[in-house]
Parts: C-alpha cells; sequence; structure tokens
C-alpha cells in the first residue's frame, strides 16, 4: 500500500511552525502624542420637578408639531380646492389640474394624520407630567 497524505479540513486552519506568517513590526518616525485619560463622575439629580419640567418642555413640543399638521393639512386642501376649480376653469389642461388636486388632497390627508398622532402625543406627555407632579394617579380599575 502506498502511504497517503491525509489532509483534514476544519473550520479554523491550523499552520505547521514553518507555515506561520513572520510577524513584522513597522515602527514610525512621527512621534506618538500622550494621551491622558481621566474619570467624570455625574451624579443625576432625577427630582420629580425635573421630571415635571421635561414632560412639559415635551408637551410643548408636541403641541407646537401639531399645530404645523394641522396647517400644512389647511393648506393642502386648500390647494386641493384651488386645483379643483382650476380644472373646471381650464378644460385644456384639466388632467394636469385633476392630477394636483389629489396629490393636494392626499397631502392634506397625511397632515391630518400627522397632527392627529401629535395631538395624541402631547395628551401622553401632559398625562406624564401630571404623574410626575403627583396630581394625577392612575389606577388599574
Amino acid at each position: 500500500m502506498s502511504e497517503e497524505k491525509h489532509h483534514h479540513h476544519h473550520l479554523f486552519h491550523h499552520h505547521k511552525e514553518e507555515e506561520k506568517p513572520s510577524e513584522e513590526v513597522y515602527y514610525s518616525e512621527q512621534p506618538v502624542e500622550e494621551v491622558v485619560y481621566s474619570e467624570t463622575t455625574v451624579i443625576a439629580d432625577d427630582s420629580p420637578s425635573d421630571d415635571y419640567e421635561k414632560y412639559r418642555k415635551e408637551e410643548k413640543h408636541h403641541k407646537h408639531k401639531q399645530h404645523l399638521g394641522e396647517a400644512g393639512a389647511i393648506a393642502a386642501g386648500a390647494f386641493a380646492l384651488y386645483e379643483k376649480h382650476e380644472a373646471k376653469k381650464d378644460p385644456e389642461h384639466a388632467h394636469r389640474h385633476k392630477i394636483e388636486e389629489e396629490v393636494a388632497a392626499a397631502v392634506a390627508v397625511g397632515s391630518g394624520g400627522y397632527a392627529f398622532h401629535e395631538h395624541h402625543e402631547k395628551k401622553e406627555a401632559k398625562e406624564d407630567a401630571e404623574e410626575a407632579s403627583g396630581k394625577k394617579h392612575h389606577h388599574l380599575f
């Protein structure tokens, strides 16, 4: 029988001594800057009044976004009505005006949905602010 070398394939390759890649170290002529580390300790003061102020600020933020959504819905709705009027007034370009009317109507619906979402977020922030101040307690039943 002839001698055959059996090669086993493993998930990780094991190299024999002569197959190991040589380790090369490269040095730079540029000086290395010294790095100094320091430790900082932050003490958080999560008092109820801080939470209350945080939630009130969040409530105002959502109220502002709600108003922007409402303004967008009004503007897009007005533009949709304008384009509907233009489609009747300008029959030569009626198709274009109808498309713009439909796009504006879709934007109005989207803006209205966004305003509704922000109204919900504003209500949640208001409830959180009341809870943080101790004014309101949630009851399960």
